[in-house]
């Protein structure tokens, strides 16, 4: 559940920071394509990110070695 959510949070929040660009910097179709271009991608890489951080917990290559106490 937690992956689903979070993964729906990334959506809203590209949503509404292109929905900002788009309103705040207004310069004709080239640059407010650029601009969302640039909002989308950013969105992407940082969920892409967070996804592997996420999923890298649930099966971690490195297994923790647990000392005998003496």
């Amino acid at each position: 559940m937690g992956f689903f959510v979070t993964t729906l949070i990334f959506i809203m929040v590209g949503i509404i920071a292109s929905l900002m660009v788009r309103i705040c910097c207004n310069r004709g179709p080239s640059a407010n394509l650029l601009h969302s271009t640039l909002v989308i991608t950013a969105t992407a890489c940082c969920w892409v990110m967070w996804a592997i951080v996420y999923l890298a917990q649930m099966n971690p290559l490195i297994v923790p070695i647990l000392n005998e106490v003496e």
